[in-house]
């Protein structure tokens, strides 16, 4: 465990595997729920809020930190999650990009003076951290997942306990000694590591933690809400998000972005491309451009800069895409290239035709598959984009601003894009979803929000003189 300033020593320790050749990359200690209820009463005890101008500085710095030491960090991430060299060089960035937003916002968190109608007092509201924040983060973008949680916690003055996967816990602990670094008190952090099934229960559920914020799948975050009743709650329980393509689309547009969205960290992100539903007859020229895009993408060695697509998490993982492309092949989908498995990597695939009640494309796919589904109309578009459990966002290519206005209205997701894929993003908008997709917003300006309470003071306010 990463409390008081330091990794503590433990006998019990849980390997780091690399996904492409199985390394051992490290070792991090196995805690136990009697540790880790030990530590969040040491926060508890400890912990006082620093000053808005005292959390900007910290947050600052720790950006100024991740640029400097980018090329460490982001090997480091290549090993432990296998996601390629090239991509999680722009993750240390997009890190980066987080805290220096967050240290921007948490100057501009001020309430306001209200004078109560009808009454001679005036209300004065402020924001305070909410408390102690439990962070519970996913495998795939091992620096910018804790990031968007702890970054956002920090400004709003909270401590933080923070428990990244098991699978791929390093860089949170070197993100860790990074804010420690720039300023953070020792006693405002503690990363915690092992079992998710001990230790996740016993975050949540802890009576001394104030809010639990998570990104995970659906199953595991409806078991974390339910330990963590009664306490603020925000999740984001993954997407499975559509590229709707109309018959005007800049096709050229249509077909880089469905490349990008699909196959980007070999398809493993909430936000990326799972689904790409065409509209009309525009579909045979997408496919073709689609195929020849895949085509051009590289698979394997994720230290290789040449590599687009590195391994999945898991061969397990692996197996999973593997078998839900061969079953939407059976069920009649064309299977127009890759999908070619060896251990933990899938080759960027493209099937066509591909039946909307597929497990392909009903459940939530982490893989780089591009599965395009083809509709007659813009009404039918919209029955396959919200006929899964998920809402998180959607993208939608056309020239056409009243049919994009009328498709964005009829989308139940938490963000639609024009011209642009479901994964855009950026640290100053609001990112959540509806339906199964989660609860509460991410984003910093609305994470620091999250993780605040308003408190009102009221006071006498003579309105007249005399």
């Amino acid at each position: 465990m990463f409390r008081d300033g330091a990794v503590q020593p433990s006998s019990d320790q849980l390997a780091v595997r690399n996904p492409w050749n199985g390394e051992t990359v490290g070792v991090v200690a196995r805690d136990t729920a009697a540790q880790l209820d030990e530590a969040i009463l040491g926060v508890r005890a400890a912990w006082r809020p620093l000053r808005p101008d005292q959390r900007a500085a910290i947050l600052g710095r720790a950006a100024e930190l991740i640029r400097e030491r980018s090329a460490e960090l982001a090997e480091q991430i290549s090993r432990e999650s296998g996601v390629c060299i090239a991509e999680t060089r722009k993750e240390t960035e997009r890190a980066a990009a987080n805290l220096v937003v967050a240290a921007t916002e948490t100057e501009r968190l001020r309430g306001e003076s209200i004078p109560v109608p009808g009454q001679d007092r005036l209300a004065l509201t402020k924001f305070e951290p909410i408390g102690i924040v439990a962070a519970i983060t996913p495998f795939n973008r091992p620096l910018n997942q804790v990031v968007v949680k702890v970054a956002p916690a920090v400004a709003a003055g909270c401590a933080v306990v923070l428990k990244p996967s098991e699978k791929t816990p390093l860089t949170a602990l070197a993100f860790a000694e990074i804010l420690l670094e720039a300023g953070l008190p020792a006693e405002n952090l503690v990363v915690t590591t092992g079992e998710p099934g001990v230790l996740g229960p016993a975050l949540a559920g802890h009576p001394d933690i104030d809010m639990v914020t998570f990104t995970g799948s659906v199953n595991t975050g409806r078991a974390v809400s339910a330990a963590a009743a009664g306490k603020q709650i925000l999740l984001e329980l993954g997407g499975n998000d559509p590229l709707i393509v109309l018959p005007d689309a800049d096709l050229a547009l249509a077909v880089q972005l469905a490349g990008q969205g699909s196959f980007a960290t070999a398809g493993q992100s909430c936000r990326g491309i799972k689904r790409v539903i065409v509209v009309g007859a525009v579909a045979d020229d997408l496919v073709a451009g689609l195929v020849e895009a895949a085509r051009r993408k590289q698979a394997g060695d994720p230290l290789d800069p040449a590599t687009d697509v590195g391994p999945l998490i898991s061969e397990e993982a692996a197996v999973t895409v593997e078998r839900r492309i061969g079953d939407a092949v059976a069920a009649n989908a064309k299977l127009l290239l890759g999908g070619d498995r060896r251990g933990p990597l899938i080759t960027p695939a493209v099937l066509d035709n591909v039946p909307a009640d597929a497990e392909l494309v009903v459940e939530e796919t982490f893989g780089p598959v591009a599965p395009v589904i083809r509709v007659a109309d813009t009404a039918e578009a919209i029955r396959v984009a919200n006929s899964t459990r998920y809402g998180l966002q959607a993208g939608v290519i056309t020239a056409d601003i009243a049919e994009f206005t009328e498709i964005a209205a009829a989308l139940r997701v938490g963000a639609v894009n024009l011209n642009a894929g479901p994964h855009f993003d950026s640290p100053h908008i609001p990112f959540g979803g509806v339906k199964s997709s989660g609860t509460g917003r991410e984003g910093i300006p609305y994470s620091i929000r999250e993780m605040s309470t308003i408190k009102t003071i009221t006071l006498p306010y003579p309105l007249h003189q005399g």
